[in-house]
C-alpha cells in the first residue's frame, strides 16, 4: 500500500508542473499592482445568460518574509466560450478594472455585475480582504537556533528555511456512517532561487534541487490535510505537508519566494482509476479461486500419474502407427506453406493500395517488413509526435519574431522605471521645498512672539539664552502654520513647478537611463521577452488549428493500428502453420525414437508421482498463509477516502465568488518578500 500510494502522489506532482512556471514567473516581476481607475458603469440594457461560461481565477497574495498576508490580489478571466452578448458575474472583489479590453459592466438588482461580454473574454482584476484557505507560514534557524528574517541579512553559518503549511478548507461529509472532515486537497509548490556565491551545500526535504552553474533552484512540494484525508497511519506513509531548506550561508541575503496551491491534481484524476482498489479486491477472489483449483489439479495430477504409468506400456506399441500417419502428413506440407503464403501476399497487396490511397508514401509492405512498416507509421501519427512537430514549428515562428516582442517588453519596463524614478525625485523635490518654506514660515512667526529676527533667534537658541518651553512655543506655531492648507498647497505648487523644469526632467531622464542599463533591468527585460514567447506558444497550441491536426492524427493512427493488427492476426496463423508443418516432419523422424524414450517416461512416473504430493503440501500452505491473509484485508475505505477527496476538491472552484451556473477553476501563488 506504501508504494501504490507513492506512485499515486508522484503522478499528481507530474500533472501540476506544467501549468505552473509561467503563472508564477509573471507574478515575480509584477508584484507591486498600480491602482487603475476605475470605470464608468453605464446603464445595462440586457439579462446575461451563463450556459457555457466558466472563470479561470489565479489569487496572489503579497507576503512578509514570514509568510504574513500582507495584500490579496484577485485575477479573473471569464471564459465566453459561447460569445455570449452579456454574462453575470457574482465576485466579493472591490476596486474591479478591466486589465485587457474596453468591456464595462453594470451592477444589477441582485449586486451582481453585468459585464457588456460583446461575445469576448473578460480578464479583470480587484482586490479582497478575505482569509485564505491555506496559511503559509515561513521560519528561520541559525546554526539550530531561530532567528528573525532581517537579522539574517549579511550573517554567515548553516541557516535552515521551513515553510508550513496550514489547509483550513474543508468540508464535512460522511464516510462509512460516520461524519469526517475532509480538507480540499491542495498541492503545494514552493520555488526558492538560491545564489551559487551565497549558498552551498544545499539540502532540501520534501523537494528537488537544480543547479545551473551560478543558482540552484529549490522546488519543494507539500499536501496539507491529504494525510487527514486519507487517514494514512505515517508509520506506513507520512505525506508532506512542509518543505524545509537547509544550506551554508556566506553573507546571508535571500530574494523573494514563490509558492503555488493548486486543487487540479486530484480534479484531473481519473475517478475511474479509484476502482483500482476494488479491482484489487476481485482480483485476490479470482485468486483464491484459481488457488483452489490449482489444489485439486494437483490432486489430479498425482493420482494420473499411477494412470500414466500404466499407459507407458500402450504408447510403446502405438508409436508405429504414430509414425506412419505422421509420415502421410508430412507429404503434404510443401503445399499447405505455399498456399498460406499466397493468401498473406494478397492481403499485403491490398493494405499497400489502402495505404496509398490514404497519401501515406511508404515503402511496399512484404511479409519480412509490414510490421517494421507499420509500426513506424503509427509512430509518425503518435499524438504526442504530431505535438512535439506542431510546437516545434509554432515556437521557430514565434522566435522569429523574438526582436519585436523584446521591444515591447522593453517600452514597458521603461515605463515603469520612469514612473519610479519620477516619484523618487518628486519627493527629494518636495523635500527641500518644504524647507524652504518652512524657513519662510520660520521668519514670520518668530518676530510676532519674541520680536526678534529668526537669524538673531538662532543665535540666541544656539547660545542657550532661548528657554526650552518658548523653543518649544514657536516650533509649535510653526508646525501649525505648516500644516494649514495654504502651505500645503504652496508646497505642492512649488514641487509641481519645479518638476516640470527641464533640469528636473533631464535628472528624471538620466536617472531611467542608468537604470535602463543595470544588470538588473537587462535581466528582467530578457526574462519577460522569454515569457511571452512562452505565454504566445502556448496560446497556439491551444489553437483549434493544432489540435484540429492532433485529432486527424489520432484518427489516422487509429486505422493503421487496425490494419496492422489483422496482418499480425494472419502472420500468427502463418508463423504457427509453419512450426505446425516443421512441427510434423520432425514428429516423423521422432516417431522411431518414441519407443525406447517411453522407458525412460515408465521410470520417471513414480518420481512425478512424489513430486506432486509436495507440490501440494506446498500449494495448501502457500493459499493458507498467502491468499486468504490478502483476501481477508480492508481495501475499501481508502477507496471511499480518496473518491470523497476529489469529489470535495471539485466543489471548490474559486476564492472571490462566481455565479451557481458558471463552472471554474481558482490557484494561488504566494510571493514572499526577500530579505536583504
Amino acid at each position: 500500500m506504501k508504494k501504490s500510494s507513492m506512485k499515486g502522489i508522484a503522478l499528481c506532482l507530474c500533472a501540476l508542473l506544467s501549468a505552473s512556471g509561467i503563472a508564477m514567473t509573471a507574478f515575480a516581476l509584477n508584484t507591486d499592482s498600480n491602482e487603475a481607475e476605475k470605470q464608468e458603469e453605464p446603464k445595462a440594457s440586457f439579462v446575461a445568460d451563463n450556459a457555457g461560461i466558466s472563470k479561470d481565477e489565479t489569487v496572489y497574495v503579497l507576503a512578509g518574509t514570514d509568510g504574513s498576508v500582507q495584500k490579496i490580489i484577485v485575477s479573473d478571466w471569464i471564459k465566453n466560450s459561447l460569445g455570449s452578448a452579456a454574462v453575470n458575474d457574482n465576485s466579493e472583489l472591490t476596486n474591479v478594472e478591466n486589465v485587457k479590453g474596453e468591456e464595462t459592466y453594470t451592477m444589477n438588482g441582485d449586486n451582481m455585475r453585468v459585464w457588456d461580454a460583446q461575445g469576448n473574454d473578460i480578464y479583470y482584476q480587484g482586490n479582497i480582504e478575505k482569509e485564505l484557505p491555506v496559511d503559509l507560514s515561513v521560519t528561520y534557524k541559525l546554526d539550530g537556533k531561530p532567528i528573525l528574517a532581517n537579522d539574517l541579512v549579511g550573517k554567515s553559518g548553516r541557516v535552515t528555511i521551513r515553510f508550513d503549511y496550514q489547509n483550513k478548507q474543508y468540508e464535512t461529509v460522511e464516510i462509512d456512517g460516520k461524519q469526517e472532515k475532509i480538507y480540499v486537497p491542495f498541492a503545494m509548490l514552493t520555488g526558492v532561487l538560491l545564489d551559487d556565491d551565497v549558498f552551498t551545500n544545499v539540502e532540501v526535504t520534501n523537494g528537488r534541487l537544480i543547479n545551473d552553474g551560478s543558482r540552484t533552484a529549490v522546488i519543494g512540494i507539500a499536501f496539507p490535510g491529504l494525510q487527514e484525508n486519507l487517514a494514512i497511519s505515517k508509520d506506513k506513509l507520512e505525506i508532506p505537508n512542509y518543505v524545509e531548506i537547509t544550506a551554508d550561508a556566506s553573507n546571508f541575503q535571500l530574494a523573494m519566494t514563490v509558492t503555488l496551491a493548486t486543487n487540479e491534481i486530484f480534479n484531473e484524476l481519473d475517478g475511474n482509476g479509484f476502482d483500482s482498489v476494488s479491482e484489487l479486491r476481485a482480483s485476490v477472489e479470482e485468486l483464491m479461486g484459481a488457488m483452489n483449483q490449482l489444489t485439486d489439479g494437483v490432486v489430479s495430477l498425482k493420482n494420473g500419474a499411477d494412470s500414466l504409468d500404466a499407459g507407458a506400456a500402450e504408447l510403446m506399441s502405438g508409436a508405429a502407427e504414430l509414425s506412419e500417419g505422421l509420415n502421410t502428413l508430412a507429404s503434404n506440407n510443401d503445399t499447405l506453406n505455399a498456399g498460406a503464403k499466397q493468401v498473406f501476399e494478397t492481403l499485403l497487396s491490398t493494405a499497400n493500395t489502402q495505404l496509398a490511397a490514404a497519401g501515406l508514401n511508404v515503402p511496399a509492405l512484404t511479409v519480412e517488413n509490414y510490421a517494421q512498416v507499420l509500426s513506424g507509421i503509427i509512430t509518425s501519427l503518435d499524438k504526442n509526435a504530431v505535438y512535439q512537430q506542431a510546437l516545434s514549428q509554432v515556437t521557430a515562428a514565434v522566435e522569429a519574431k523574438s526582436g519585436m516582442i523584446e521591444q515591447q517588453v522593453t517600452a514597458a519596463v521603461l515605463e515603469e522605471v520612469t514612473s519610479q524614478v519620477t516619484a523618487a525625485v518628486r519627493e527629494e523635490v518636495a523635500a527641500q521645498v518644504t524647507q524652504a518654506i518652512r524657513n519662510t514660515v520660520a521668519e514670520q512667526v518668530i518676530p510676532s512672539i519674541l520680536h526678534m529676527d529668526k537669524s538673531s533667534y538662532d543665535a540666541a537658541a544656539s547660545a542657550g539664552q532661548i528657554e526650552k518651553e518658548m523653543q518649544e512655543k514657536i516650533e509649535a506655531a510653526i508646525g501649525q502654520q505648516m500644516q494649514s492648507q495654504l502651505i500645503s498647497a504652496q508646497i505642492q505648487a512649488e514641487t509641481d513647478k519645479q518638476m516640470a523644469t527641464q533640469t528636473i526632467q533631464d535628472t528624471v531622464a538620466a536617472k531611467t537611463g542608468d537604470q535602463m542599463q543595470s544588470d538588473a533591468i537587462k535581466q528582467t527585460i530578457t526574462e519577460q521577452t522569454e515569457l511571452q514567447i512562452r505565454k504566445i506558444v502556448s496560446e497556439q497550441m491551444a489553437s483549434d488549428e493544432v489540435q484540429a491536426q492532433l485529432t486527424a492524427a489520432a484518427e489516422g493512427a487509429k486505422s493503421v493500428v487496425a490494419l496492422k493488427s489483422s496482418l499480425d492476426s494472419y502472420n500468427a496463423f502463418y508463423l504457427g502453420l509453419q512450426s505446425y508443418t516443421a512441427g510434423v516432419a520432425d514428429a516423423a523422424a521422432g516417431a522411431g525414437t518414441l519407443k525406447a524414450g517411453t522407458d525412460v517416461l515408465k521410470a520417471g512416473t513414480s518420481q512425478l508421482s512424489a513430486g506432486a504430493s509436495e507440490l501440494y503440501d506446498g500449494l495448501i500452505e502457500f493459499n493458507e498463509k498467502g491468499i486468504k491473509k490478502l483476501a481477508d484485508g480492508n481495501l475499501d475505505g481508502l477507496v471511499a477516502r480518496f473518491r470523497a477527496t476529489k469529489d470535495v476538491s471539485l466543489r471548490y472552484k474559486n476564492f472571490a465568488g462566481a455565479s451557481e451556473d458558471m463552472d471554474g477553476q481558482v490557484k494561488f501563488i504566494y510571493r514572499t518578500d526577500s530579505i536583504e
